[in-house]
């Protein structure tokens, strides 16, 4: 069987696959689920937004964030929300240039993943510098009194690699889009939608010097998408390497942290694609080939993860260094050990079930795996952030963080304001890539031939 046949089931041509696509966004009514999880979504979303205005009215002590814990679940989020966003561009990016057909069914809607990933992160670190009005500091702009970002601050870090990253998210989402949006423009019914897709589609006509000019630039961000996979997390990691804080100041952070962010990121692409696949009937298009390889290569950065947490315990006690094992061991024993003993029980023991082929292969398990590993490593996250920071050097200023109720009203306003933007891309745009699922097709039937 063909790289192409295994994963595009049942006898699918050109026309059967545009109409099955298509006709999700420009004809087919939405259904009772997605309406309810559009307007639940919704209210969560301007639930996010009222607690952002009391946060600007009020400052950022309503989070449970105090001295020493100056870093609390808004920093936590923004690397988790950035992780998820990992792999879009891996699946895009590096599996185009590897030539993976695998990727075709799912590298749309993990493309708009990443989108609404990295916009979700890029909030938390504006939202804590308390005054969220004066974001435009960090960034580079002219300015005659002299006063230039602080290039030694993770702040400006953060804003160079996350600004990167949406917009060459962006343009590599948007570029492979137009073929489709030409596809929805001939076919929509009306003038202002025939208008709004012509407008977008950038008046493509399928010419054959298009497709070359095309396929070029698209392999031309492919290859300078994919070193992004691993320099933005790795910029990111540098926030909390770069400081003297025991279990910050470690060489391990960069690939520990672009391993867990492929972790939590496939595990995001599972969450999304099984309901997905079900609702809209894309079993055949979404196959049990799709979730196997997503699984695998869960399973193999799980592995990494579960390296980087030896590797941590290893170098503190190898180390010598007092700081470093008094950490570690309250993370084993003190206030957040529960945290540090569920984390690894969900990012190491859960994750063993993917040895077996049937367990890869269940769309069930795998949406139940996915929920319990994007748990973990938000708890990962927490425990990076605030474990380091509630024990200092001097015992005197020792204390605890408790998040508070806006701490969860912002972690599960901004999941529903993902959630929200998602719910909203795969009705008003195709969820999955009609001319790349031609070409697939294509490839069976000669393969077939």
């Amino acid at each position: 069987m063909s790289e192409a046949a295994s994963v595009l089931r049942g006898r699918w041509g050109y026309a059967s696959i545009t109409d099955h696509i298509a006709d999700r966004v420009l004809t087919q009514p939405p259904g009772l689920l997605w309406r309810l999880g559009f307007w639940g979504t919704f209210c969560g979303m301007l639930a996010f937004v009222a607690a952002t205005v009391h946060l600007m009215r009020t400052g950022v002590g309503i989070w449970g964030i105090n001295i020493p814990v100056g870093w609390g679940f808004a920093i936590a989020n923004c690397v988790w929300w950035i992780g998820i966003g990992h792999a879009g561009t891996f699946i895009s990016a590096v599996l185009l240039l590897l030539r993976q057909k695998w990727r075709t069914s799912i590298n749309r809607f993990a493309e708009a993943m990443t989108l609404f990933a990295a916009t979700m992160a890029s909030i938390f670190p504006l939202l804590h510098l308390g005054r969220a009005w004066k974001a435009y500091w960090l960034a580079p702009y002219p300015d005659t009194m002299g006063l230039w970002p602080q290039w030694r601050s993770p702040l400006v870090w953060d804003f160079f690699a996350i600004a990167t990253y949406i917009i060459v998210s962006f343009l590599f989402w948007y570029l492979g889009m137009i073929p489709d949006l030409a596809t929805l423009r001939d076919r929509a019914r009306g003038r202002v939608r025939q208008w709004v897709f012509a407008l977008a589609a950038l008046g493509w006509r399928g010419e054959v010097r298009q497709w070359m000019h095309h396929e070029r630039l698209y392999l031309l961000l492919a290859g300078l998408a994919t070193p992004l996979v691993v320099s933005v997390h790795s910029v990111v990691s540098l926030d909390f390497a770069i400081g003297n804080t025991p279990g910050y100041h470690s060489t391990l952070f960069p690939p520990y942290f672009v391993a867990g962010a492929l972790f939590s990121g496939f595990a995001m692409v599972l969450t999304l694609a099984i309901p997905l696949r079900r609702a809209f009937g894309l079993q055949d298009f979404i196959t049990e080939v799709h979730l196997d390889h997503a699984a695998k290569v869960m399973l193999a950065t799980s592995s990494l993860v579960a390296y980087g947490y030896l590797c941590e315990v290893f170098m503190a006690f190898y180390s010598g260094d007092r700081y470093d094992i008094a950490m570690t061991v309250d993370r084993w024993t003190g206030f957040y050990a529960p945290v540090y003993w569920a984390m690894l029980g969900f990012n190491v023991l859960v994750p063993q079930l993917l040895w077996w082929r049937r367990c890869r292969r269940s769309a069930l398990l795998l949406f139940v795996l996915s929920l319990v590993v994007n748990l973990g490593m938000w708890m990962e996250r927490v425990l990076i952030v605030v474990s380091s920071l509630h024990r200092d050097y001097l015992p005197s200023a020792w204390g605890y963080f408790i998040p508070t109720a806006w701490d969860w009203t912002f972690l599960f306003g901004s999941i529903c304001t993902f959630a929200w933007l998602f719910l909203g891309f795969i009705r008003v745009l195709p969820a999955l890539s009609m001319s790349e699922m031609r070409e697939l097709a294509h490839e069976k039937h000669e393969a077939a031939a």
